[in-house]
């Protein structure tokens, strides 16, 4: 027994070095020089602004998104074992490095953000490295045994629709006890499926006690909002009648500021304002006139030489795409819109 406690205690410790490595490394090396920053000039309301260095950070939290994305894809063609874990890990948080780096530049992104990142990042790399040490090994053996059982068509249709749930609600509020109820009700079929069965029950069910521990820190601490204020030109608040998400505050000048929702669905509106209307020009987002925006560069982007192209990151496996990350003002967002479309906007990092 004290053999035992011995071994798990140097295995919790490694588990501890190895989280805190990366969150030391990006606290110390992976540093910018904060640059002088204009105020704001149309959302002067301290309630709504957001601090402009979390536009940087969000990627990180959305490259989790995307890996889930791209799990669902895996499953889609090859059996779970064929997902890059490691590699997902290293691209949070070689990505979370390079942008520290550009947020500093922006000012302080805040103590909730950050806490918020490092918590997500470590329970990302826990995740990923427990699920291939295990896909690696007894999960790999078990699918020798069947093509596809029941239960892997559980999991493909949990992934497909848990990465679609990402894109605009906390992790935490994913109702996996559910999807843990659809596992236990699909019929087996062998040693796949009872394999299955049990390891993905565990997984679920260890994940939905974990988002409720979660559910109940952030209640605490307090959720972050679900929408925003933004400033746009070149429109009229009966324009902006025709979309639903747009609540209009106030219109002076010839400025209207206006409350949008947040996340995936403020990028599909954005493009499609701009598309809707060639004079529209949006001026500000929470306060801020600095944004990052990711393209699909499968779509062979046309970038103008003034802009600010952060980085290119591959995501690999079968899952494969290039995004092209750039940094702008926000008052030329709409210089994009001849080739929006065409360049494949993927999503604009609010704050």
């Amino acid at each position: 027994m004290k053999r035992l406690l011995k071994w798990l205690g140097l295995g919790l410790l490694a588990l501890v070095l190895l989280i805190a490595a990366p969150i030391t490394y990006t606290e110390t090396m992976c540093r910018g020089t904060p640059l002088e920053q204009a105020e704001a000039r149309y959302i002067t309301d301290p309630t709504w602004q957001r601090a402009e260095a979390r536009t940087y950070l969000t990627y990180p939290e959305w490259h989790i998104v995307y890996a889930y994305e791209g799990y669902a894809e895996v499953l889609k063609r090859a059996d779970p074992h064929n997902f890059p874990y490691t590699k997902a890990v290293t691209g949070f948080w070689s990505s979370l490095c390079a942008l520290t780096e550009k947020a500093d530049e922006l000012g302080e992104a805040g103590t909730d953000a950050k806490l918020t990142i490092y918590t997500i990042g470590a329970s990302f790399t826990l995740e990923m490295l427990f699920k291939a040490a295990y896909e690696e090994t007894i999960g790999r053996v078990a699918s020798w045994t069947s093509d596809t059982s029941p239960q892997d068509k559980v999991e493909m249709a949990m992934a497909a629709d848990y990465a679609t749930f990402l894109q605009e609600i906390p992790w935490y509020k994913y109702d996996f006890d559910a999807w843990y109820a659809k596992l236990m009700a699909a019929p087996t079929e062998g040693v796949r499926s009872h394999e299955r069965r049990i390891a993905l029950g565990i997984e679920w069910k260890a994940k939905a006690a974990y988002a409720r521990l979660i559910a109940k820190a952030a209640g605490a601490v307090g959720v972050d909002e679900l929408t925003m204020h933004i400033a746009i030109q070149g429109v009229t608040p009966d324009d902006l009648e025709a979309y639903p998400e747009i609540t209009v505050i106030s219109n002076e000048g010839g400025t209207i500021i206006a409350e949008v929702p947040r996340y995936r669905t403020f990028t599909k509106l954005v493009e499609k304002i701009l598309f809707d209307y060639s004079q529209a020009r949006i001026v500000e987002i929470a306060g801020n006139d600095d944004i990052l925006i990711s393209l699909d560069a499968r779509a062979n982007p046309v970038l103008r030489d003034d802009l600010n192209v952060l980085s290119i990151t591959n995501r690999v496996g079968f899952y494969e795409r290039t995004r092209v990350l750039v940094g702008m003002k926000v008052d030329q967002l709409h210089t994009l819109t001849p080739t929006l479309k065409l360049s494949g906007l993927e999503h604009i990092y609010d704050y």
